[in-house]
C-alpha cells in the first residue's frame, strides 16, 4: 500500500516493549491497544515492536470490507463479529474512519459502532483515523494487523472509509475481499466504473429485504459474464468466481452464507497458492513503504540543509537538467 506521512507530532512516550509485546501476545487488551497506538504515533519504539511481534503474527485471516456509504459496512462486521464468535473464533476488528480536522483523531469510537461487542473478551474493536489518506485505509493498518494477528486473533476484519472508488486499496491488504453494495444506490454501475468488479472475491448485496436487491444481483452477474471469463469457464480453469450473496445485515440474515463463502475462499486460496502469492504482495508493498517513508525524512533533512533548494536553483539556472538533479538527490540521501 502508498505510505502516508503522520500527521502530528511523534510520539514522545516511552514503553516497556517486550513487556507490552508479551502481554498483548497472552490477549491483554490493553497491551494490544498500546501497542496499536505506537504504531500510529509513529513511535520510535516501533523498530523494536515489529522485531519482536514478526515470529508471532501471520497465522491471522485478513478480511476486508469495502463499499460506499450507506450499504451497512458496520452493520455487517459486526454481524461476522457475531458469526465468527459463535464458531468459536478470537475476531479482531479495525474499522478506519475519516479523521478530525483538528485533532487527527478517528472520529467515530470504538464502542459506538459495536455496543453488543464491546464487553466480549474475545473481541477487540480498534477505530483508526484514515488521516487524509485516500484509498480508505490508515497508513498505519498493516502494522496494526500484526499486533492483531499476535495477540492471537484468529480473523481480523478490515472496515474502511466509505470513500467510492479509491477504496480498491483494501484488496490489497486482505486475503479475502468483500464487496457490499445495496439497491438503490446505483452500485451495479458504480462497481464497474470503480474497479471493484476486478478486486471483490465475495459479493454481498446487503439490505435484500428492500426493492431492488434482485436487480443488483442480476446487474452484477451479467457483469461478471462480460469480463475476460465467463464464470463457467472459469470454474473449469480453477479460478475463483466471486459468489454474489445476498443479506439483511441488521437481522443477522444471510450472514452464515458470507461465513462460509470467506472459508471456501480460503480454501481455494491455500490450495492455488495464491494465498502466499497474496502475502508476498502485500509484505512487499509494506516493506516499499516504510523504505519510502524513510527516504522521505531524509529528503526532508536535506531539505532544511537546503541540499535540496540547490538542486533545484542549479535546475532554474540551466545548469542541471531534472534528471541529473534527481541522481544526485538521491545520492545524497542513500550515502
Amino acid at each position: 500500500m502508498t505510505a502516508a506521512t503522520p500527521v502530528g507530532v511523534r510520539s514522545r512516550r516511552t514503553a516497556d516493549v517486550p513487556a507490552l509485546v508479551a502481554s498483548a501476545s497472552q490477549g491483554d487488551a490493553r497491551a494490544v491497544g498500546r501497542l496499536i497506538s505506537l504504531v500510529e504515533d509513529a513511535s520510535p519504539a516501533l523498530r523494536e515492536v515489529m522485531a519482536l511481534l514478526a515470529p508471532r503474527a501471520g497465522h491471522a485471516r485478513v478480511i476486508g470490507l469495502t463499499g460506499s456509504p450507506g450499504v451497512g459496512k458496520s452493520t455487517s462486521t459486526s454481524a461476522l463479529v457475531a458469526a465468527y464468535r459463535q464458531r468459536g473464533m478470537r475476531v479482531g476488528v479495525l474499522a478506519v474512519d475519516p479523521s478530525s480536522p483538528f485533532s487527527g483523531g478517528a472520529l467515530l469510537g470504538d464502542r459506538v459502532r459495536m455496543q453488543d461487542h464491546a464487553t466480549d473478551d474475545g473481541v477487540f474493536i480498534r477505530s483508526m483515523a484514515s488521516r487524509g489518506h485516500l484509498g480508505g485505509l490508515s497508513w498505519a493498518t498493516p502494522q496494526a494487523l500484526r499486533v492483531l494477528s499476535a495477540a492471537g486473533c484468529d480473523v481480523v476484519l478490515v472496515e474502511t472509509v466509505g470513500v467510492g472508488q479509491a477504496e480498491v486499496e483494501v484488496a490489497s491488504l486482505a486475503d479475502t475481499t468483500l464487496v457490499l453494495l445495496a439497491p438503490g444506490m446505483g452500485d451495479g454501475i458504480q462497481a464497474a466504473k470503480a474497479g471493484i468488479l476486478e478486486v471483490a472475491d465475495v459479493f454481498v448485496v446487503n439490505k435484500a429485504d428492500r426493492e431492488g436487491a434482485d436487480t443488483v444481483v442480476r446487474d452484477l452477474r451479467y457483469m461478471q459474464s462480460l469480463g475476460t471469463q465467463s464464470p463457467s469457464q472459469a470454474k473449469v480453469e480453477g479460478k475463483w468466481v466471486a459468489p454474489i450473496l445476498k443479506t439483511v445485515a441488521a437481522r443477522g440474515e444471510g450472514i452464515e452464507d458470507v461465513v462460509d463463502a470467506v472459508e471456501q475462499h480460503g480454501d481455494w486460496l491455500a490450495r492455488t497458492g495464491e494465498l502466499q502469492r497474496r502475502r508476498a504482495r502485500r509484505a512487499s508493498d509494506e516493506v516499499e513503504a516504510i523504505a519510502l517513508t524513510v527516504l522521505r525524512d531524509r529528503m526532508g533533512d536535506l531539505r532544511g540543509g537546503n541540499v535540496l533548494e540547490g538542486l533545484a536553483e542549479r535546475v532554474v539556472a540551466g545548469e542541471l537538467d531534472p534528471y541529473a538533479a534527481a541522481d544526485e538527490l538521491v545520492a545524497a540521501v542513500t550515502a
